[in-house]
């Protein structure tokens, strides 16, 4: 039996699978040509909301990249009743925009810092044990939240300098495993530091 589509049917099933809500479901299920579709339908505005934002292009296409490849591992989590694709799309750009400008006066500051500090003989030394102390508790703290397996891994990582091989054979395990340990509680620590990507 031979189905004969309403032409008008088929331009209304065709603009709705074009839209970026559309193209973004389809992302969220994997699907990589979406993604280039969804890309090539977006990265403009994208793009120019960033570098409204960082004014530099080169960090901003920097920031695009990493945004695209936020929306391709986070897709599955965009909710339609919360709004349009592109404004949560443009509300994840502008975050990470605003991000990386923090992180980069941060980085100015701290530059500052050191420079006074190196030039000025005299510097308080106890304020900067006292700062160091500081942050070595923070990090101990966060340690705490990790589970015993990622806090191993990390601490044999970081604080023993073993390679991912050399852990995988102290705690027979595959290096997989370690390397997804280490990364999984590397996030965690991140995230309870508060420190951005």
């Amino acid at each position: 039996m031979l189905v004969v589509m309403d032409p008008d049917v088929g331009d209304a099933l065709s603009g709705m699978r074009d839209t970026p809500e559309a193209k973004l479901a389809r992302v969220a299920a994997g699907d990589k040509r979406a993604f280039a579709e969804l890309y090539d339908a977006t990265a403009s505005r994208v793009f120019g909301l960033v570098r409204r934002l960082l004014v530099d292009p080169s960090q901003s296409e920097e920031v695009t990249q990493e945004v695209y490849l936020e929306i391709w591992q986070t897709a599955s989590r965009y909710k339609p009743e919360r709004g349009s694709a592109m404004s949560w799309m443009l509300t994840m750009a502008h975050r990470r925009a605003v991000d990386r400008v923090r992180a980069s006066q941060s980085s100015r500051e701290r530059d500052t810092k050191v420079g006074i500090r190196d030039y000025d003989r005299e510097y308080d030394q106890v304020a900067e044990h006292v700062e160091i102390t500081m942050e070595g508790e923070r990090v101990k703290r966060a340690l705490q939240g990790l589970t015993e397996l990622q806090r191993q891994a990390v601490e044999l990582a970081y604080y023993r300098g073993l390679s991912h091989s050399e852990i995988a054979e102290e705690l027979h395990v595959p290096v997989g495993t370690i390397k997804t340990r280490i990364r999984d509680g590397m996030i965690r620590l991140r995230d309870a530091l508060g420190v951005t990507s």
